[in-house]
């Protein structure tokens, strides 16, 4: 009899274990699922880096998406020609500073370049000369790195109290360095802006989100056809 329980509890036990092992098994075969991922999407909109002082960098803003360069990347999806904008803008820099700095901003390939430059030599009173040299370097290293790239210069203006003389030879330098660097010009990308209280913040000198605006408007007329010409040729 006692031999008959003892057997009856060793094939209990043995079914005990046949069961737990499939069941420890499958817990392996669990662990081992691999979950797939979506691959990720290929960014291939054309890069456009703005080079900029405070005004491009958007100092004073509550918002990244307030600055002029935010604002058109926007105006470039609206229209169809998707950019994807670098704002590689610094507070208080000049045109030398710009280009030493530049080899920095040239890491990553790039379509166009936006260099907004000058503001910070007006203000300062330096050389005009010395402007156009250092705008026409950064255009020139730019494609000798990527000899393709678009380079679009922003005009800027002198302040009025640097007397006539600098201010028509600052006004020069934009127009001058844009032709013999064969870049495209906007203007003067703070027209209707300088100078305009409600539309600056309290310094009078860096704009508000709706300076900021304005600005992209300026800019448009020049850089909306040349991103449909990116659009075109990409591939």
């Amino acid at each position: 009899m006692l031999r008959s329980i003892t057997l009856l509890l060793a094939l209990s036990l043995a079914a005990c274990a046949g069961d737990d092992g499939p069941a420890a098994g499958d817990a392996r075969a669990d662990s081992q699922v691999v979950v797939a991922t979506a691959p990720e999407v290929p960014d291939d909109r054309p890069v456009v880096v703005f080079l900029g002082t405070s005004l491009t960098a958007g100092l004073g803003l509550g918002r990244d998406d307030d600055t002029y360069v935010a604002r058109i990347e926007e105006m470039a999806d609206s229209a169809g020609t998707p950019i994807r904008a670098v704002n590689a803008g610094v507070s208080g820099e000049t045109s030398a500073g710009g280009l030493r700095r530049l080899d920095w901003v040239l890491r990553e390939p790039l379509d166009a370049l936006v260099i907004e430059l000058g503001a910070n030599d007006g203000l300062r009173g330096l050389d005009p000369f010395q402007l156009s040299d250092n705008l026409i370097a950064i255009a020139q290293t730019t494609r000798t790195r990527y000899p393709d790239a678009r380079i679009v210069i922003a005009g800027m203006e002198a302040p009025p109290n640097m007397g006539q003389m600098y201010t028509d030879a600052f006004r020069f330098v934009f127009t001058s360095a844009a032709e013999e660097a064969e870049a495209l010009l906007i203007p003067f990308l703070l027209d209707g802006v300088a100078g305009v209280p409600e539309l600056n913040q309290g310094d009078g000198i860096h704009p508000t989100p709706e300076g900021h605006a304005i600005m992209a408007d300026n800019a448009w007329p020049v850089l909306g056809p040349l991103f449909a010409e990116l659009q075109q040729e990409s591939p």
